[in-house]
């Protein structure tokens, strides 16, 4: 689907507005930020992210620490327009490899307490003007710990400079590892660990650094609260009527009672089920992740939990035309779209929007037992067809085109009886059911299982072939079968699945697995 503004309509099938996350890196020399700023775009690209990095160089600390740059947001069709350096007060994470950096971006104002996590590394590297002095002519630590902690909204600060040294690595790979723990982005600790994982020689090293720091920031409470995450990703605390606003905190009761790395995806999970159906819904959420925190805590990890959170979570917000109409149709939707062409709200704005229904698209919002009626007699689905599969174009900023999308974003109420949410619930369970009994075999295989539905996104046509995709990696199970790098292989087939849109790589991979068992 089009806008006929001219900008994609892919992304409203995405949970939000596709808002930009701006994260800086202050580091000297040495430091590794600009092998930073390469891990953080790679692992928002990795997450279906697209990500843009770039540098303002400095002068060791003459003139203040190379500033790396990165803005990503979530892939939503467009095409994003991204900053080339960050300004004051517009910057959500901010890592800096030193205290005193640290304490310069706050006095430059990239730091903002209603808005930027601020990670820092607590040891000192003394500034010129420092070394220059006869006695001690070192700026006091404590001065700035506490301007720090006045001017974030969240701050992560340890010594990690220590940490990569005991490690034998850089802090780079420190940074990297806190990052990961403090929640700041929406990713899991297994994306980050995977693009350490190929980064060459030194990568077990920087593997340990990463790891010892994640813990030590999970360890000293540093991570972000849940209630912290939801007040970033909303903006506001949660209003409405008292009777949902006791359902939601019920809600989120559940969720606390989850170990602390499993609660911020969790969350996410929650709010993105909510949004996209009911408070009944976000239970039905955390009932199905319950199976995966239940099985985590007997294997005495996270990684299958997190990972549930995440794909549980998107299995369920499946797109369909009423969640097309739904956004289509939200009250932010029109600021939106002005902010992208560039128009007031004194302007008139004429909007178009194009749809191109299937059948297949029209059997799914209808009664379980009458889709399944016409889709069972090919003559009369093929004339349904003939009626329906056919470009229309519905301006909704008039009454009766906006009044017709309402309707159908309306059915929203009703969707648990549809033939479409049937079809998606038997899917998600038979996936689900696969990847958790794998899991007591071979935990890892289990993940893996789960990251496959990546593959699975989008709206008509574009779904069918990442279903298609999902079913070919999953038929290699069998081959694989008690071999110990099972795991390794549907990640490797998974990655060829979504790098090769035409199926030449994962065919390849496939029939490989195929001699296995010859």
């Amino acid at each position: 689907m089009r806008d006929m503004t001219g900008s994609s309509a892919a992304g409203t099938l995405a949970e939000d507005t596709g808002a930009i996350i701006k994260l800086a890196i202050l580091a000297v020399g040495g430091q590794g930020g600009g092998v930073l700023a390469d891990w953080i775009t790679a692992v928002a690209e990795h997450n279906g992210y697209r990500a843009q990095s770039t540098s303002v160089a400095g002068v060791a600390q003459r003139t203040g620490a190379t500033i790396y740059y990165v803005e990503m947001c979530r892939d939503t069709g467009r095409m994003p327009v991204f900053a080339l350096a960050p300004a004051q007060g517009d910057v959500d994470i901010l890592i800096a490899a030193e205290l005193m950096e640290a304490g310069r971006a706050v006095m430059r104002g990239f730091v903002t307490p209603n808005r930027t996590t601020l990670i820092a590394s607590s040891h000192r590297i003394a500034a010129v003007s420092e070394k220059i002095e006869p006695g001690d002519g070192r700026a006091p630590s404590d001065q700035v710990m506490a301007t720090m902690k006045n001017a974030a909204r969240h701050l992560v600060c340890l010594d990690l400079e220590k940490v990569a040294l005991e490690a034998g690595s850089m802090i780079s790979a420190s940074l990297f590892g806190a990052l990961a723990a403090s929640g700041a982005l929406p990713f899991d600790r297994e994306s980050y660990a995977s693009i350490l994982n190929g980064s060459g020689r030194g990568a077990a090293a920087s593997l340990r650094a990463f790891a010892a720091a994640y813990d030590q920031t999970s360890k000293a409470g540093q991570a972000e609260p849940a209630a912290a995450s939801e007040a970033r990703s909303t903006g506001t605390q949660a209003k409405g009527p008292a009777q949902l606003l006791a359902q939601w905190q019920q809600l989120n009761v559940r969720i606390a009672a989850y170990p602390m790395p499993v609660q911020d995806m969790a969350l996410r999970g929650l709010r993105k089920v909510t949004d996209y159906q009911d408070l009944a819904y976000g239970a039905e959420y955390l009932d199905r992740l319950d199976m995966a925190v239940k099985a985590d805590l007997a294997a005495e990890t996270c990684a299958l939990s997190i990972a549930a959170a995440k794909h549980l979570a998107n299995a369920m917000c499946y797109d369909d035309m009423i969640r097309v109409a739904d956004l289509k149709t939200r009250s932010k939707r029109d600021g939106r779209v002005r902010t992208e062409v560039g128009i007031d709200d004194a302007a008139v704005l004429q909007l178009t929007e194009y749809f191109h229904p299937r059948a297949e698209e029209f059997c799914g919002t209808l009664p379980l037992s009458l889709g399944r009626y016409i889709e069972k007699r090919p003559k009369l689905f093929a004339w349904v067809d003939r009626r329906i599969n056919r470009g229309r174009h519905i301006r909704t900023d008039s009454m009766s085109g906006f009044a017709m999308l309402w309707c159908v974003g309306g059915l929203r109420r009703w969707r648990r009886s549809l033939l479409r949410h049937h079809v998606e619930m038997d899917h998600l369970q038979r996936w689900y059911k696969l990847a958790l009994d794998r899991a007591g075999d071979d935990y890892a295989l289990g993940v893996e299982i789960i990251h496959c539905r990546r593959l699975i996104k989008g709206y008509s046509d574009t779904h069918v072939r990442g279903q298609s995709k999902f079913d070919r990696v999953l038929s290699s199970l069998d081959d694989l079968r008690g071999r110990a790098d099972a795991a390794d292989w549907i990640r490797r087939l998974r990655e060829a699945a979504l790098k090769d849109e035409k199926g030449t790589a994962l065919d390849g991979a496939l029939r490989t697995i195929a001699s296995f068992s010859r």
